[in-house]
């Protein structure tokens, strides 16, 4: 029996291409031999990554879109498949906290900011759903592909200050399930959605809580190693071997589930 890791021939777009993880995420692809399109805000980002991978005879395309505007993800969807001719997988990178999501121990719980809360709330869920009905129609066109959402740890177990974040990841899990139920009935083993839980990689968004700018942690970065039985953050290339397992064939009777990369924090005790 032959297992196959290779995503030879697969075009596969990546949301939030343009970030720290979502970088590891489009390395992933093309190393696996897949063709990527890298969605982000950042144009300049995205055709610089997509331009080195070129250069080094991968194939990649930059496509500049904000996952809660459908008209540039269809517009997004249509330059994919113009390149490529076809789409056989999406990754939903997209998400992560915002400053106003934040609230911090000194304020008041009752006077939080809701309308923070809430953005980072939607920016969470509906980056994945809306960017899923465009591109997952071009993948039900295809006939066979995979999508795979980006949870976390938040999900999972209650995380001080981020309740927005929270909230939005939570979601996003009981839509990973959902829909891939959803997707089976619909399609059988032809689509499959499944989840990555990442445990603490430092991003842009999480940098400023878990690092002081001088260098060290904070109290809350090393909180975060102390319940982390490997004692350290991920690095975001530990992420590849799940994304390009789910993504490729080798996992073709896998749907609805999440994988935790974690560093064991997941199921530590903290005993």
């Amino acid at each position: 029996m032959s297992v196959n890791f290779s995503l030879a021939d697969k075009a596969i777009v990546v949301t939030g291409g343009t970030g720290i993880l979502g970088g590891a995420f489009v390395k992933g692809v093309v190393e696996a031999g897949g063709a990527v399109g890298i969605l982000g805000r950042n144009a300049a980002v995205a055709e610089e990554r997509a331009a080195a991978i070129n250069k080094a005879g991968g194939r990649a395309m930059a496509l500049v879109a904000d996952v809660m505007k459908a008209d540039e993800l269809k517009a997004a969807k249509d330059k994919m498949v113009a390149a490529f001719g076809r789409i056989d997988g999406l990754v939903n990178g997209a998400g992560g906290n915002i400053p106003e999501g934040v609230l911090q121990p000194e304020e008041d719980l009752f006077s939080m900011n809701l309308e923070g809360m809430k953005k980072a709330m939607e920016i969470n869920i509906w980056g994945s759903v809306l960017p899923t009905q465009v591109f997952g129609e071009a993948i039900a066109q295809t006939g066979r592909g995979s999508i795979v959402n980006i949870s976390s740890m938040n999900s999972k177990r209650a995380i001080t200050k981020v309740l927005g974040y929270n909230m939005g990841k939570a979601a996003l899990d009981c839509y990973n399930q959902w829909y891939a139920v959803e997707l089976a009935n619909r399609y059988g083993d032809q689509i499959r959605m499944n989840a990555i839980a990442p445990g603490f990689f430092l991003t842009e968004q999480n940098r400023y809580l878990l690092t002081r700018p001088e260098g060290g942690y904070t109290q809350r970065g090393e909180l975060a190693i102390r319940q982390t039985p490997f004692k350290r953050f991920g690095h975001p290339d530990e992420l590849i071997g799940a994304l390009v397992w789910l993504l490729s064939d080798a996992s073709e009777f896998v749907t609805g589930a999440m994988i935790c990369v974690d560093g064991g924090f997941s199921i530590f005790g903290g005993v």
